[in-house]
C-alpha cells in the first residue's frame, strides 16, 4: 500500500542558525502529535550531517549527488559520501537541475543507477514547462522523462522510488495546477507504471504533487485519488506552514 508523504525542499536557503532553529521547531511540533504521513526534508549539503544526527521525526535527504564514487570532480559530492554520513534519500530530476544545470535524461539515469546502488531512496521529479503544456503534448513529455531515466529499473528497485510531479510553470510562480489537472497527470503517471511494470506496483507507488503546494490548497490537492502528498518548496521554510500541510492528512 502506498504511503502519504510530505517532503520539504529547502533549496539554497537559510543560514545555519535559521536551519537549526527551523529543524528544532519542526521536530518539537511533530513529537507532540500523531502524524499520519511520512515527513522528509531535503536540505543544503552543508547542513546534512548535523540535521541527520539531530532528527528523530523527519528523514533528512540530499538535494543532489554525483554519480561517481570518487575522483577529480571538484565541488561535487558523491552519493557514496552522502550514504556514508547517514543520508537516506535524494532528489533526482528536479526542474531546477534540469534547466539551470542542463542535466539531461541520460545523466539523470546515471544518477538513478548510482542512487540505487547506494540504496538511497529516490524522489524522482518530472514535469512540463508552460510551453509544453500549451502545446498539448505535456502528458507525453512527462512520461518520456520517466521512460528515459527511471523505467529501466527492475521491479524491486522501482518499488523504492517516489515520484514527484512538478508542473514547472507552477513552481515559485504563485500559479498552481488545479486539483483536477494535477490528479489527471498523476493518473497518467500511474497508468504508465501499470504498462511498464504492473497494476500492483502502480497502486503502491507514491506520487507527490510539487507545484506551489501550500496550506491553502493542500487539502484540496491531497483529497484527490492519485495525489499522495507534496514536495513543498517555499512553504517548507516556515514551520507553521509546513506543519499545517503535514496536518492535512
Amino acid at each position: 500500500m502506498r504511503k502519504n508523504i510530505v517532503a520539504g525542499n529547502w533549496k539554497m536557503n537559510l543560514s545555519w542558525s535559521e536551519a537549526n532553529s527551523l529543524s528544532e521547531e519542526l521536530e518539537k511540533s511533530l513529537s507532540d502529535k500523531k502524524v499520519n504521513c511520512e515527513v522528509y526534508n531535503f536540505v543544503p549539503a552543508i547542513y546534512l550531517k548535523s540535521l541527520i544526527d539531530s532528527a528523530s521525526n523527519i528523514t533528512i535527504g540530499a538535494q543532489n549527488g554525483y554519480p561517481k564514487d570518487a575522483g577529480a570532480y571538484t565541488g561535487e559530492i558523491s552519493m557514496k559520501q552522502l550514504k556514508n554520513i547517514g543520508t537516506k534519500a535524494i532528489l533526482i530530476g528536479h526542474s531546477e537541475r534540469r534547466q539551470l544545470f542542463s542535466e539531461s535524461d541520460v545523466f539523470l539515469r546515471e544518477k538513478v543507477d548510482e542512487a540505487t546502488r547506494q540504496d538511497l531512496k529516490i524522489f524522482f521529479c518530472c514535469g512540463e514547462t508552460l510551453a509544453q503544456r500549451e502545446s498539448g503534448n505535456f502528458e507525453g513529455v512527462v512520461i518520456q522523462q520517466l521512460e528515459n531515466s527511471l523505467f529501466h529499473l527492475s521491479e524491486n528497485d522501482f518499488k523504492k522510488v517516489v515520484i514527484a510531479y512538478e508542473p514547472i510553470w507552477a513552481i515559485g510562480t504563485g500559479k498552481t495546477a488545479t486539483p483536477e489537472q494535477a490528479n489527471e497527470m498523476h493518473k497518467n503517471i500511474r497508468q504508465a507504471i501499470v504498462e511498464k511494470y504492473n497494476q500492483e506496483i502502480a497502486e503502491d507507488t507514491t506520487i507527490l504533487y510539487g507545484g506551489s503546494c501550500n496550506p491553502t490548497n493542500a487539502k484540496d490537492l491531497f483529497s484527490k485519488s492519485d495525489i499522495d502528498g507534496g514536495l513543498i518548496g517555499g512553504a517548507s521554510l516556515k514551520a507553521e506552514d509546513f506543519i499545517s500541510i503535514i496536518n492535512t492528512f
